[in-house]
């Protein structure tokens, strides 16, 4: 499996979440400008921005990549920021939003890659600049 039909599976996976939690899927793989927010979903309540990070790992065990979160760094959290900025102003100004992380991992023994497990992060990327520390919500799909 390439990186990219990877990467779809993670995305694939991390809507069906976010569906399951009461959110509508608005876009994938959005562009604005430069960036590319994977996903936007709302609610009655607020929209989120979700970036996908998607790994072919065991859960808990050590990688020289570490955990798919980090690869969120303070450039690619300034990015997600600046979007959802430029998004909002043009689509809903008076919404409440928040950008999360989600991880999926992928079995890199079988051949398909099924998903062994997902951590949702909520509100993980904030104007601050800091990644949320707070443990994630874990799914099963």
């Amino acid at each position: 499996m390439d990186t990219q039909t990877l990467g779809r599976l993670g995305e694939d996976t991390a809507a069906r979440l976010l569906i399951s939690r009461g959110f509508r899927i608005l876009h994938r793989n959005l562009r604005i400008g430069h960036a590319e927010i994977d996903l936007v979903a709302e609610n009655d309540a607020f929209l989120v921005f979700a970036e996908v990070k998607t790994r072919r790992q065991i859960p808990g065990f050590p990688s020289p990549f570490g955990i798919p979160a980090e690869a969120v760094d303070a450039k690619k959290q300034a990015m997600l920021i600046r979007a959802a900025e430029a998004y909002l102003a043009e689509h809903a100004p008076d919404k409440f939003f928040r950008i999360d992380v989600i991880e999926v991992y992928a079995d890199p023994h079988s051949a398909d890659y099924r998903v062994l497990d997902v951590r949702h992060f909520e509100n993980a990327v904030r104007k601050n600049g800091k990644f949320s520390s707070k443990p994630p919500k874990k799914s099963h799909i």
